[in-house]
C-alpha cells in the first residue's frame, strides 16, 4: 500500500480500475501512531479509536461510489474549562467520484453537462485522476466534519459572572478609543 496523500494519517489507496462486481470492501483501523496523527491534525486531545468501513463500488459508466461509515472515540478540550470532553463519532460516508477525463467530469456544471442530484443524497461528484482513489483521506474528511467545533463539558457555561463582563467592557472601551470611535 502506497501513501499518496502524506496529509492523511489514514491514507488508503483503492485501485478502482477493476472493481469487483459487488464492490471492494475496505476497513481502516487506525493504529496508535495514526490515531496520534489524527488527534494532532484535528486539534483533539486524543483519538482512542478510529475505524472506517467502506465499500468502493462502480457508479454509472466509469464513476466510483464510496459508501460506509466512520466511527471514532475522541477526547476534546472543553471550550470553557479546557477539561477533557469525550465524544463518539458515528458518521455515514457517501461520495461519488468521476474520472477527470470523463465527459461528465469534464463538463461538470460549467460546461452545460447536466448532473441530476438528489437533495438528500451525496454531494456533487468530485473528480479523480489515475486508477486509484484515497478512500482513507475521504473517510477522514467525513470524520473531520463530524467533530464538534465547540465541545463543552456538561454544566460548563460561558457566563462566568460579572468580573469577565466588566473586563470585556474595559477591553471594548480601549479598543473603541484605539479605533477612534467613541
Amino acid at each position: 500500500m502506497k501513501h499518496a496523500d502524506p496529509h492523511s494519517p489514514v491514507s488508503f489507496l483503492a485501485n478502482v480500475a477493476r472493481l469487483p462486481q459487488k464492490g471492494l470492501p475496505v476497513v481502516i483501523e487506525a493504529d496508535a501512531a495514526q490515531r496520534a496523527a489524527l488527534a494532532q491534525e484535528h486539534g483533539l486531545l486524543s483519538v482512542e479509536a478510529y475505524r472506517a468501513e467502506l465499500l468502493v463500488a462502480s457508479w454509472k459508466r466509469n464513476g466510483v461510489k464510496v459508501s460506509g461509515r466512520v466511527e471514532a472515540d475522541i477526547t476534546q478540550a472543553c471550550i470553557v474549562t479546557l477539561e477533557p470532553v469525550p465524544a463518539h463519532i458515528d458518521e455515514p460516508v457517501e461520495a461519488l467520484l468521476l474520472p477527470e477525463d470523463s465527459k461528465l467530469g469534464r463538463q461538470g456544471f460549467e460546461g452545460g453537462g447536466e448532473i441530476l442530484l438528489d437533495a438528500d443524497g451525496p454531494d456533487s461528484p468530485e473528480t479523480f485522476s489515475g486508477d486509484t482513489i484515497d478512500v482513507g483521506a475521504l473517510a477522514e474528511q467525513f470524520f473531520g466534519l463530524a467533530i464538534d467545533p465547540y465541545p463543552r463539558k456538561s454544566g460548563a457555561s460561558l457566563d462566568a459572572g460579572r468580573e469577565t463582563e466588566a473586563a470585556e467592557n474595559e477591553f471594548q472601551k480601549k479598543l473603541r478609543s484605539l479605533l477612534g470611535k467613541s
